[in-house]
């Protein structure tokens, strides 16, 4: 993926040219990893261009900063603002939204509370996460040797960016195993999520997936998951999950805002149900995207048009 260096970036209230978009090298983030992020998706729709629960990024957001003790220093409703802006500024119709908050330039040392709080969002062309073919043919996915944050030791709640150099181990194992994802477990050993993504396994058409205590993000495409689901008239269980029960799934989806709702074809070369993607995930796909696309009522209030 190549950036387009001719985007605007805004920062702390400001557009500035893509390339000015520098920290300094004693910043505090670049050191302990002390920034919170969001990613957000614009979609093209028959109504115009519109963010995907914007507001529920945002609020996730300060959320996380709030866990940090990070004092973000603009309102929700202002950077719900500014992402609407970045867009129309950079002239884009589809684009993936990237809000970031970071301890910048200040006194280093473990103590952050010297250092200020920046504000960035920048924004991007980006297609399927996990390749063209994956919304529909599915993934080949492992399961990881890294596991998940134990309790009380990193709050998987916020989306961190330090939390980020676990999944980056679970991802950097998956590709070079010849895979395209890894699912890592918790520290007991259950089911957790993948590097970037919620799970959903299904079996004889009843939806099950790991519960926020089985250290998961809170995803808000899984959140949608569950009110579409239920919706469709599925049930779905949030309980722990045992390595062996994705095995004999009939169908297992990722959800998360860059995968979107993307099937498992098989686990450590283990096919799931047909190897591709099944009915029940089809049906609940299909729904989201009409919806992403305004071809049907938007009932549950999910777009932002900018």
């Amino acid at each position: 993926m190549a950036f387009d260096e001719s985007l605007k970036i805004w920062k702390n209230g400001e557009f500035i040219p893509w390339n000015e978009g520098h920290v300094h090298l004693a910043s505090h983030v670049l050191h302990y990893g002390s920034s919170m992020f969001e990613g957000a998706r614009c979609y093209k729709t028959r109504k115009g261009s519109a963010i995907f629960r914007l507001e529920d990024h945002t609020r996730r957001l300060f959320n996380s900063a709030k866990i940090y003790r990070m004092e973000i220093p603009f309102t929700q409703g202002e950077i719900n603002e500014a992402c609407k802006e970045i867009l129309r500024v950079n002239k884009l119709e589809a684009a993936y939204l990237r809000p970031l908050v970071y301890r910048g330039y200040g006194p280093l040392g473990v103590d952050p509370r010297g250092c200020p709080v920046e504000v960035a969002i920048l924004t991007w062309e980006w297609g399927a996460y996990l390749g063209k073919e994956a919304l529909e043919k599915g993934v080949d996915v492992c399961f990881s040797s890294w596991h998940r944050h134990a309790p009380n030791t990193m709050p998987t709640l916020a989306k961190a960016g330090g939390n980020y150099l676990n999944s980056q181990l679970i991802k950097l194992e998956a590709i070079l195993d010849g895979y395209t994802e890894g699912i890592a477990l918790t520290s007991d050993g259950y089911v957790s999520e993948g590097s970037g993504e919620n799970i959903f396994v299904i079996i004889q058409n009843k939806i099950y997936t790991p519960p926020l205590s089985s250290a998961i993000l809170p995803g808000i495409t899984r959140d949608s998951v569950f009110t579409l689901a239920r919706d469709l008239g599925y049930t779905i269980v949030e309980q722990v999950l045992p390595r062996e029960m994705l095995y004999i799934a009939d169908e297992i989806f990722f959800t998360g805002t860059a995968a979107e709702i993307s099937p498992i074809r098989s686990i450590d070369h283990i096919q799931i149900g047909a190897g591709s993607r099944g009915p029940v995930t089809t049906v609940i796909q299909k729904k989201l995207f009409s919806i992403l696309g305004a071809e049907e009522e938007d009932k549950y209030g999910w777009l932002y048009y900018i």
